[in-house]
Order: C-alpha cells, then structure tokens, then sequence
C-alpha cells in the first residue's frame, strides 16, 4: 500500500482478498479512520464480481478504496511523526 500510488479496482493483487482479510481491514479503517470521521458501522465484505473485485458493502465500494483509505491514513500518520 502506498498512498502517493492508490491501487485500481481492477488491480489483481487485490482479487485475491478473502472475506475475513476484508473484515480485518474494515476493522482497521475503523478504528485508524476513527478520529478523521471515517465512521462505517454497518460496513461488511461485499459480493466478488464476475471479474474477480471483492466488494465492501457500504454501497458497494470496491476493495480498492478501503486499501486506498488506509494507505493515506498511514501516510498521515508518518508525517505527522516527523514533525
């Protein structure tokens, strides 16, 4: 992950993400995106597509997003450490 190169939808290297992996980084996001406002209660692993993308459902956001979310969380953070 990394937050200046987001990962696409259709990134490959994420069609290999379980439910229980998405369930981990939802949880993640929960509690890292806490104090940004990033509040998604009733966020779950979502359906796969037919071509593979794993879903997070709060409306159907692609995995992508989630991963993308915690990438800038994360750089955030390390820079607000340097300081």
């Amino acid at each position: 992950m990394n937050a200046l190169h987001p990962i696409r939808p259709a990134d490959p290297a994420i069609h290999h993400l379980t439910r229980r992996q998405l369930t981990q980084l939802i949880v993640e996001l929960r509690t890292e995106g806490r104090e940004f406002g990033l509040l998604w209660p009733s966020a779950g692993p979502g359906e796969t597509t037919l071509d593979g993308r794993g879903l997070v459902a709060l409306g159907n956001v692609p995995a992508s997003t989630l991963v993308n979310l915690l990438a800038l969380i994360r750089e955030f953070r390390r820079h607000q450490g340097r300081r």
